[in-house]
Protein backbone atom coordinates (compact mmCIF):
# COMPACT_ATOMS: atom_id res chain seq x y z
CA UNK A 1 0.00 0.00 0.00
CA UNK A 2 2.93 2.51 1.00
CA UNK A 3 4.16 1.64 -2.46
CA UNK A 4 1.08 2.41 -4.03
CA UNK A 5 0.12 5.86 -2.79
CA UNK A 6 4.25 6.22 -3.44
CA UNK A 7 3.43 5.70 -7.12
CA UNK A 8 0.18 7.35 -7.26
CA UNK A 9 2.07 10.55 -5.59
CA UNK A 10 4.49 10.34 -8.25
CA UNK A 11 2.38 10.61 -10.95
CA UNK A 12 0.90 13.51 -10.63
CA UNK A 13 -1.30 13.38 -7.27
CA UNK A 14 -4.24 11.34 -5.07
CA UNK A 15 -6.32 8.75 -6.96
CA UNK A 16 -9.40 10.35 -8.55
CA UNK A 17 -12.71 9.33 -6.34
CA UNK A 18 -14.97 6.47 -8.26
CA UNK A 19 -17.63 6.04 -6.67
CA UNK A 20 -19.53 8.35 -9.15
CA UNK A 21 -19.71 5.80 -11.88
CA UNK A 22 -19.59 2.60 -9.94
CA UNK A 23 -21.38 1.17 -6.73
CA UNK A 24 -19.95 0.12 -3.86
CA UNK A 25 -20.29 -3.48 -3.58
CA UNK A 26 -21.14 -5.12 0.29
CA UNK A 27 -20.45 -9.28 -0.93
CA UNK A 28 -16.63 -8.06 -1.84
CA UNK A 29 -16.23 -7.49 1.80
CA UNK A 30 -14.88 -10.69 4.05
CA UNK A 31 -17.82 -12.42 5.52
CA UNK A 32 -16.43 -11.49 9.17
CA UNK A 33 -17.33 -7.74 8.42
CA UNK A 34 -21.33 -8.83 7.91
CA UNK A 35 -22.77 -7.89 10.93
CA UNK A 36 -25.42 -9.82 10.23
CA UNK A 37 -24.31 -12.95 8.47
CA UNK A 38 -27.35 -14.88 9.47
CA UNK A 39 -30.23 -12.60 9.44
CA UNK A 40 -33.48 -13.94 7.17
CA UNK A 41 -34.43 -11.33 4.61
CA UNK A 42 -31.00 -9.32 4.26
CA UNK A 43 -29.68 -9.64 0.85
CA UNK A 44 -26.29 -9.08 -0.69
CA UNK A 45 -27.39 -5.68 -2.12
CA UNK A 46 -29.42 -3.96 0.79
CA UNK A 47 -29.08 -3.91 4.42
CA UNK A 48 -32.93 -3.29 5.20
CA UNK A 49 -35.07 -6.70 5.28
CA UNK A 50 -37.73 -7.00 2.98
CA UNK A 51 -41.16 -9.15 3.34
CA UNK A 52 -40.91 -12.51 1.00
CA UNK A 53 -44.96 -12.63 0.95
CA UNK A 54 -47.87 -10.47 1.45
CA UNK A 55 -48.85 -12.29 4.54
CA UNK A 56 -45.94 -10.59 5.78
CA UNK A 57 -48.10 -7.28 5.79
CA UNK A 58 -50.10 -8.59 8.94
CA UNK A 59 -48.93 -6.56 11.43
CA UNK A 60 -50.90 -8.18 14.20
CA UNK A 61 -48.71 -11.22 16.15
CA UNK A 62 -49.40 -14.75 15.66
CA UNK A 63 -50.70 -14.80 18.91
CA UNK A 64 -53.44 -12.17 18.80
CA UNK A 65 -56.91 -13.51 19.50
CA UNK A 66 -59.42 -13.17 16.70
CA UNK A 67 -61.74 -10.78 16.51
CA UNK A 68 -65.20 -11.33 17.35
CA UNK A 69 -68.17 -10.22 15.76
CA UNK A 70 -70.98 -8.47 17.24
CA UNK A 71 -73.63 -10.52 14.83
CA UNK A 72 -72.08 -13.73 16.64
CA UNK A 73 -72.04 -12.22 20.25
CA UNK A 74 -76.01 -11.20 19.71
CA UNK A 75 -76.23 -14.65 18.56
CA UNK A 76 -75.19 -15.83 21.31
CA UNK A 77 -77.32 -13.54 23.26
CA UNK A 78 -80.29 -14.90 21.85
CA UNK A 79 -79.17 -18.08 22.79
CA UNK A 80 -78.91 -17.42 26.71
CA UNK A 81 -82.25 -15.80 26.45
CA UNK A 82 -83.81 -18.81 24.32
CA UNK A 83 -82.65 -21.45 26.98
CA UNK A 84 -83.64 -19.27 30.34
CA UNK A 85 -87.14 -18.98 28.94
CA UNK A 86 -87.99 -22.18 27.62
CA UNK A 87 -86.15 -23.92 30.70
CA UNK A 88 -88.57 -22.11 32.42
CA UNK A 89 -91.60 -23.57 30.89
CA UNK A 90 -90.20 -27.10 30.96
CA UNK A 91 -89.34 -26.96 34.73
CA UNK A 92 -93.21 -25.59 35.54
CA UNK A 93 -94.62 -28.25 33.28
CA UNK A 94 -92.42 -31.06 34.59
CA UNK A 95 -93.62 -29.61 38.11
CA UNK A 96 -97.43 -29.22 37.83
CA UNK A 97 -98.82 -32.37 37.66
CA UNK A 98 -102.27 -31.20 36.33
CA UNK A 99 -100.29 -30.32 32.94
CA UNK A 100 -100.10 -33.46 31.38
CA UNK A 101 -102.60 -33.30 28.43
CA UNK A 102 -101.83 -33.46 25.00
CA UNK A 103 -101.88 -30.00 24.27
CA UNK A 104 -99.17 -29.10 27.05
CA UNK A 105 -96.77 -32.08 26.55
CA UNK A 106 -96.59 -30.72 22.80
CA UNK A 107 -95.58 -27.44 24.24
CA UNK A 108 -93.10 -29.22 26.65
CA UNK A 109 -91.39 -30.71 23.16
CA UNK A 110 -91.51 -27.39 21.71
CA UNK A 111 -89.87 -25.69 24.95
CA UNK A 112 -87.27 -28.59 24.68
CA UNK A 113 -86.36 -28.07 21.01
CA UNK A 114 -86.54 -24.42 21.26
CA UNK A 115 -83.84 -25.27 24.79
CA UNK A 116 -81.94 -27.37 22.45
CA UNK A 117 -81.35 -24.53 19.24
CA UNK A 118 -80.45 -22.07 22.59
CA UNK A 119 -77.78 -24.21 23.83
CA UNK A 120 -76.69 -25.19 20.08
CA UNK A 121 -76.27 -21.22 19.57
CA UNK A 122 -74.34 -20.73 22.56
CA UNK A 123 -72.08 -23.87 21.70
CA UNK A 124 -71.46 -22.62 18.11
CA UNK A 125 -70.05 -19.48 19.82
CA UNK A 126 -67.94 -21.23 21.91
CA UNK A 127 -66.94 -23.66 18.72
CA UNK A 128 -65.90 -20.50 16.48
CA UNK A 129 -63.40 -18.34 18.66
CA UNK A 130 -62.33 -21.63 21.53
CA UNK A 131 -62.41 -24.73 20.05
CA UNK A 132 -61.94 -25.32 16.46
CA UNK A 133 -61.71 -28.27 14.01
CA UNK A 134 -64.50 -29.63 11.70
CA UNK A 135 -65.36 -32.21 13.87
CA UNK A 136 -66.56 -29.72 16.75
CA UNK A 137 -68.19 -27.73 13.29
CA UNK A 138 -70.29 -30.64 12.06
CA UNK A 139 -71.73 -31.34 16.02
CA UNK A 140 -72.76 -27.74 16.17
CA UNK A 141 -74.27 -27.88 13.20
CA UNK A 142 -76.33 -30.95 13.20
CA UNK A 143 -77.24 -29.96 16.83
CA UNK A 144 -78.86 -26.67 15.05
CA UNK A 145 -80.82 -28.22 12.40
CA UNK A 146 -82.27 -30.58 15.19
CA UNK A 147 -83.29 -28.29 17.12
CA UNK A 148 -84.56 -25.93 14.79
CA UNK A 149 -86.66 -28.70 12.52
CA UNK A 150 -88.05 -30.11 15.26
CA UNK A 151 -88.96 -26.69 16.74
CA UNK A 152 -90.78 -26.12 13.60
CA UNK A 153 -92.24 -29.63 13.23
CA UNK A 154 -93.69 -29.16 16.99
CA UNK A 155 -95.28 -26.09 16.21
CA UNK A 156 -97.13 -27.33 13.05
CA UNK A 157 -98.23 -30.18 15.37
CA UNK A 158 -99.81 -28.09 17.97
CA UNK A 159 -101.51 -26.20 14.97
CA UNK A 160 -103.14 -29.71 14.26
CA UNK A 161 -103.84 -30.02 17.82
CA UNK A 162 -105.75 -26.75 17.63
CA UNK A 163 -107.66 -27.99 14.56
CA UNK A 164 -109.24 -31.15 16.04
CA UNK A 165 -109.64 -29.83 19.09
CA UNK A 166 -112.46 -27.50 17.31
CA UNK A 167 -113.13 -30.09 14.31
CA UNK A 168 -114.46 -32.84 16.79
CA UNK A 169 -115.18 -30.93 19.49
CA UNK A 170 -116.96 -33.87 21.21
CA UNK A 171 -114.50 -36.96 20.35
CA UNK A 172 -111.31 -34.80 20.56
CA UNK A 173 -110.65 -36.01 24.67
CA UNK A 174 -110.95 -39.88 23.62
CA UNK A 175 -108.98 -39.52 20.66
CA UNK A 176 -106.23 -37.42 21.66
CA UNK A 177 -104.80 -40.19 24.10
CA UNK A 178 -101.62 -39.16 25.62
CA UNK A 179 -100.09 -42.11 24.09
CA UNK A 180 -101.18 -41.00 20.72
CA UNK A 181 -99.23 -37.63 21.53
CA UNK A 182 -96.03 -39.04 22.70
CA UNK A 183 -95.74 -41.76 19.42
CA UNK A 184 -96.43 -38.04 17.24
CA UNK A 185 -93.69 -36.57 19.31
CA UNK A 186 -91.34 -39.30 18.80
CA UNK A 187 -91.69 -38.85 14.83
CA UNK A 188 -91.27 -35.41 15.02
CA UNK A 189 -87.63 -35.81 16.80
CA UNK A 190 -86.85 -38.82 14.30
CA UNK A 191 -87.29 -36.76 11.97
CA UNK A 192 -85.46 -33.86 13.43
CA UNK A 193 -82.30 -36.50 14.25
CA UNK A 194 -82.24 -37.77 10.10
CA UNK A 195 -82.35 -34.05 8.97
CA UNK A 196 -79.51 -33.33 11.60
CA UNK A 197 -77.28 -36.46 10.95
CA UNK A 198 -76.94 -35.55 7.12
CA UNK A 199 -74.16 -33.13 7.60
CA UNK A 200 -71.94 -35.56 9.66
CA UNK A 201 -72.85 -38.54 7.02
CA UNK A 202 -71.31 -36.74 4.16
CA UNK A 203 -73.60 -34.19 3.08
CA UNK A 204 -71.18 -31.16 3.58
CA UNK A 205 -68.99 -28.88 2.11
CA UNK A 206 -66.02 -29.21 3.61
CA UNK A 207 -64.34 -31.40 0.87
CA UNK A 208 -65.41 -28.57 -1.72
CA UNK A 209 -65.86 -25.14 -1.02
CA UNK A 210 -67.78 -24.00 -3.59
CA UNK A 211 -70.99 -26.35 -3.18
CA UNK A 212 -71.15 -24.58 0.45
CA UNK A 213 -74.76 -22.78 1.10
CA UNK A 214 -75.26 -19.90 3.26
CA UNK A 215 -74.03 -21.72 6.13
CA UNK A 216 -71.47 -23.80 6.56
CA UNK A 217 -70.52 -26.61 6.52
CA UNK A 218 -74.31 -27.22 5.20
CA UNK A 219 -73.91 -27.74 1.15
CA UNK A 220 -76.07 -25.72 -1.28
CA UNK A 221 -78.59 -28.91 -2.13
CA UNK A 222 -79.24 -29.84 1.51
CA UNK A 223 -80.16 -26.00 3.15
CA UNK A 224 -82.52 -25.80 -0.68
CA UNK A 225 -84.83 -28.65 0.99
CA UNK A 226 -84.37 -27.89 4.09
CA UNK A 227 -85.70 -24.09 3.03
CA UNK A 228 -88.56 -25.99 0.55
CA UNK A 229 -88.98 -28.28 4.16
CA UNK A 230 -90.49 -25.11 5.61
CA UNK A 231 -92.39 -23.38 2.82
CA UNK A 232 -94.23 -26.62 3.07
CA UNK A 233 -94.97 -26.51 6.68
CA UNK A 234 -95.71 -23.02 6.53
CA UNK A 235 -98.80 -23.44 3.62
CA UNK A 236 -99.70 -26.62 5.79
CA UNK A 237 -99.92 -24.11 8.92
CA UNK A 238 -101.63 -21.17 7.21
CA UNK A 239 -104.38 -23.98 5.61
CA UNK A 240 -105.28 -25.26 9.17
CA UNK A 241 -105.39 -21.96 11.03
CA UNK A 242 -107.89 -20.70 7.97
CA UNK A 243 -110.14 -23.72 8.77
CA UNK A 244 -109.63 -23.23 11.99
CA UNK A 245 -111.02 -19.37 11.69
CA UNK A 246 -113.83 -21.03 9.43
CA UNK A 247 -115.09 -23.05 12.27
CA UNK A 248 -114.71 -20.38 15.06
CA UNK A 249 -117.10 -18.82 13.01
CA UNK A 250 -119.59 -21.26 12.20
CA UNK A 251 -119.65 -22.39 16.23
CA UNK A 252 -120.56 -18.38 16.62
CA UNK A 253 -123.43 -18.72 13.88
CA UNK A 254 -124.95 -21.75 14.98
CA UNK A 255 -125.15 -20.90 18.71
CA UNK A 256 -127.75 -17.80 18.80
CA UNK A 257 -127.90 -18.16 22.67
CA UNK A 258 -124.18 -17.54 23.34
CA UNK A 259 -123.54 -15.20 20.05
CA UNK A 260 -122.15 -12.00 21.85
CA UNK A 261 -119.65 -14.30 24.31
CA UNK A 262 -118.92 -16.30 20.92
CA UNK A 263 -118.07 -13.22 18.87
CA UNK A 264 -115.64 -12.20 21.21
CA UNK A 265 -113.83 -14.81 21.70
CA UNK A 266 -113.58 -15.33 17.87
CA UNK A 267 -112.51 -11.93 17.34
CA UNK A 268 -110.07 -12.72 20.12
CA UNK A 269 -109.40 -15.91 18.44
CA UNK A 270 -108.47 -14.24 14.80
CA UNK A 271 -106.37 -11.95 16.35
CA UNK A 272 -104.53 -14.63 17.92
CA UNK A 273 -103.69 -16.46 14.61
CA UNK A 274 -102.95 -13.49 13.12
CA UNK A 275 -99.96 -13.00 15.61
CA UNK A 276 -98.51 -16.81 15.46
CA UNK A 277 -98.50 -17.00 11.43
CA UNK A 278 -96.87 -13.15 11.44
CA UNK A 279 -94.72 -13.77 13.51
CA UNK A 280 -93.48 -17.46 12.47
CA UNK A 281 -93.04 -15.80 8.84
CA UNK A 282 -91.38 -12.95 9.51
CA UNK A 283 -88.98 -15.06 11.39
CA UNK A 284 -88.59 -17.34 8.94
CA UNK A 285 -89.09 -16.73 5.69
CA UNK A 286 -86.45 -14.17 5.02
CA UNK A 287 -84.06 -16.83 5.85
CA UNK A 288 -85.92 -19.49 3.86
CA UNK A 289 -85.77 -17.27 0.87
CA UNK A 290 -82.62 -16.20 1.36
CA UNK A 291 -81.25 -20.13 1.29
CA UNK A 292 -82.62 -20.78 -1.63
CA UNK A 293 -81.45 -17.82 -3.61
CA UNK A 294 -77.77 -17.28 -2.30
CA UNK A 295 -74.43 -19.58 -1.55
CA UNK A 296 -71.15 -18.76 0.10
CA UNK A 297 -70.06 -16.48 -2.33
CA UNK A 298 -72.52 -13.56 -1.09
CA UNK A 299 -71.50 -11.53 2.09
CA UNK A 300 -72.17 -13.08 4.99
CA UNK A 301 -73.69 -10.26 6.75
CA UNK A 302 -76.93 -11.26 4.81
CA UNK A 303 -76.70 -14.43 5.95
CA UNK A 304 -76.48 -13.03 9.84
CA UNK A 305 -79.09 -10.76 8.66
CA UNK A 306 -81.85 -13.53 8.27
CA UNK A 307 -80.17 -16.41 10.82
CA UNK A 308 -80.98 -13.92 13.75
CA UNK A 309 -84.64 -13.33 13.36
CA UNK A 310 -85.01 -17.04 12.51
CA UNK A 311 -83.42 -17.73 15.76
CA UNK A 312 -85.76 -15.02 17.71
CA UNK A 313 -88.53 -17.39 16.69
CA UNK A 314 -87.44 -19.42 19.74
CA UNK A 315 -87.51 -16.16 21.82
CA UNK A 316 -91.19 -15.61 20.41
CA UNK A 317 -92.45 -19.34 21.06
CA UNK A 318 -92.62 -19.41 24.90
CA UNK A 319 -94.47 -16.09 24.98
CA UNK A 320 -97.14 -17.55 22.15
CA UNK A 321 -97.33 -21.31 23.17
CA UNK A 322 -96.85 -21.31 27.48
CA UNK A 323 -96.97 -17.77 28.87
CA UNK A 324 -100.16 -16.85 27.66
CA UNK A 325 -101.80 -19.82 28.85
CA UNK A 326 -103.67 -19.42 31.94
CA UNK A 327 -103.01 -23.04 33.34
CA UNK A 328 -99.06 -22.23 32.69
CA UNK A 329 -99.47 -18.68 34.22
CA UNK A 330 -100.87 -20.47 37.58
CA UNK A 331 -97.90 -22.97 37.68
CA UNK A 332 -95.63 -19.60 36.86
CA UNK A 333 -97.30 -17.63 40.01
CA UNK A 334 -97.07 -20.57 42.46
CA UNK A 335 -93.60 -21.23 41.70
CA UNK A 336 -92.27 -17.83 42.05
CA UNK A 337 -94.97 -16.40 44.70
CA UNK A 338 -96.79 -19.46 46.20
CA UNK A 339 -100.17 -17.77 45.43
CA UNK A 340 -102.10 -17.40 42.63
CA UNK A 341 -104.14 -14.05 41.45
CA UNK A 342 -107.61 -13.71 42.34
CA UNK A 343 -108.20 -13.25 38.69
CA UNK A 344 -106.41 -17.20 37.58
CA UNK A 345 -109.20 -19.57 39.12
CA UNK A 346 -107.21 -22.76 39.85
CA UNK A 347 -109.78 -25.45 37.97
CA UNK A 348 -108.70 -26.29 35.28
CA UNK A 349 -109.46 -24.27 32.05
CA UNK A 350 -111.73 -25.98 29.01
CA UNK A 351 -110.52 -24.36 25.54
CA UNK A 352 -112.05 -21.89 23.58
CA UNK A 353 -111.54 -20.62 20.25
CA UNK A 354 -109.49 -17.64 21.55
CA UNK A 355 -106.83 -20.58 22.17
CA UNK A 356 -106.35 -20.84 18.98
Amino acid sequence: MILSLAAAMSSGGLPQNTTSSATFDPSSLDPWLDPYPDLPGVNSSSAVPVRTSTSDLDLRPLTSPQDVSPWDVALCVTGTLISCENALVIAVLFYTPTLRAPMFILIGSLAFADLLAGLGLILNFVFIYLVKGDVVTLVSTGILIVAFSASILNILAITVDRYLSLYNALTYHTERTVLFTYLVIGLIWLVGLILGVLPALGWNCLDDETTCSVCRPVTKSNAVALAVFFLLVFAVMMQLYLQICRIAFRHAQQIAVQHQFIAISTTKGVQTLSVILCAFAMCWLPFAMYSIVADSSYPIIYTYATVLPAACNSVINPIIYAFRNPDIQKGLWLACCGCVPSNLSLRPRARTSSDV
